[in-house]
């Protein structure tokens, strides 16, 4: 058992993923929602939502106002559907979307269509939206819009510019759900899991104006060298521009990556460590953030710079995979950025870390993230896995997988982005 100024393997395990847990459970839906809803209606109330938190949301809802007649739908991923009262719940794939994703946009545009000004649409949006209710825009059918997101997804792009591309090949997002119920109000409550919580982001904003242009768009397209089907780019060429204003519609962000990692440092402090919050909104190749995080970590440990030890270092905010050409592993970011550490701290003793995306879910496997020990590299050559192979084909979770490091938590319902902790002792 490795042992460092009193503290424990199994005790940094422990801290971590107490840290970790209580990043993830301030944003509960039932915790964060009722003290944002607006006023109740004179007319209808009709709910809608996309995203991995918006099942759990409508449930939060229903609890929160029984005397209201609530009704509408929402669309989740799959195994991430609650009960909600007379609220329908669909579910569908991500990241790529299926025929479920196409027919959760239809029947959420079905459901916000012939409303009045006394009505009130409270949209419920989540991270994972824009892949879970899919419109696709001019001649494109469903496959088309799959190809569209799986260049999108394999480009390096980062989110803000994979939904620039999503929206203007859309008919529901951009802003266009909340055109689609005027006259009545729209209220948006919103769990951010985008770098600086831009709620034109956040799900590719489907009620939200967009600022974004189909110039942007274009180059976009160009300097990814993204491949899209013919469909797609006819619809680019045609000009149509999203929606830049949305009458009568108002918007709340309900729980950030920010509060998710402000909860975690209270959690940090009470167990004794200092904690540094980095940042809320880092971005980049999940391998290069991770060998930048280890330097950090590297020289808080040898000069307690930026802060001295026992302490935990914080950050949130959505890192890339830029594929390339294969063969490729399993992985995501999360454990990309994680073996990416630990291969740049050697070794280091004193410093513990996890990575997880507060969805539950690294991509599309079964584990939220992973834990790095000081022993790590030295565990996995000993169950025959080269880390630095793993990294180089993307196999990071078949690598933490093989020395039973792979953090499982299940679907969380909820979705604030990836939550980092590193431990320096």
């Amino acid at each position: 058992m490795l042992q460092t100024d009193g503290w424990t393997e199994q005790g940094a395990r422990n801290a971590l993923r107490a840290i970790f847990d209580a990043a993830v459970g301030s944003a509960d839906p039932h915790r964060v929602l009722e003290q944002h809803l607006p006023e109740k209606p004179k007319g209808r109330c009709v709910v809608v939502g996309a995203g991995k938190a918006s099942a759990a949301m409508a449930a939060a809802l229903v609890d929160a106002w029984p005397d209201v007649a609530l009704s509408g739908v929402v669309v989740t991923r799959y195994d991430h559907a609650v009960s909600a009262g007379q609220i329908e719940i669909i579910e569908a794939a991500h990241p790529v979307p299926d025929e479920n994703s196409a027919k959760a946009a239809s029947r959420i545009l079905e459901a916000v269509s012939g409303l009045g000004p006394d009505d009130l649409v409270i949209a419920l949006i989540s991270g994972g939206g824009s892949a879970l209710m899919v419109a696709p825009a001019g001649a494109m059918a469903l496959d088309d819009k799959r190809a569209v997101n799986r260049a999108l997804l394999s480009s390096g792009a980062t989110i803000a510019e994979m939904n620039a591309v999503r929206k203007h090949l859309s008919l529901i997002k951009g802003g266009r759900l909340a055109e689609a119920a005027y006259p009545a109000r729209i209220v948006s409550l919103m769990i951010s899991d985008v770098p600086g919580d831009d709620p034109s982001e956040i799900a590719s904003g489907p009620t939200v104006p967009d600022p974004t242009t189909i110039a942007d768009v274009r180059e976009i397209i160009a300097r990814y060298e993204l491949d899209l089907p013919a469909a797609a780019r006819a619809v680019i060429d045609s000009g149509e521009e999203t929606p830049k204003t949305a009458a009568n519609a108002e918007l709340r962000i309900i729980a950030s990556p920010r509060q998710a990692l402000e909860a975690a440092a209270k959690t940090a402090r009470s167990l004794g460590f200092t904690p540094l919050i980095l940042g809320d909104a880092l971005e980049g190749e999940a391998r290069e953030a991770g060998t930048l995080m280890a330097g950090i970590a590297t020289s808080a440990c040898l000069h307690g710079l930026p802060v001295s030890a026992p302490a935990v270092l914080l950050s949130g905010g959505e890192t890339t995979v830029t594929m390339g050409k294969g063969p490729f592993g399993k992985g995501g970011r999360n454990s990309e950025f994680l073996l990416s550490l630990a291969l740049a701290l050697k070794g280091r003793d004193g410093i513990f870390a996890l990575a997880g995306d507060s969805d539950g879910i690294d991509g599309v496997e079964d584990s939220a993230g992973a834990i790095v020990t000081p022993d790590t590299l030295a565990r996995m050559r000993a169950a025959g896995i080269d880390p630095r192979m793993a990294l180089s084909h993307h196999d990071s979770y078949t690598a933490f997988a093989a020395i039973g490091d792979l953090v499982v938590t299940g679907p969380t319902l909820t979705n604030v982005n990836d939550i980092r902790a590193i431990l320096i002792l």
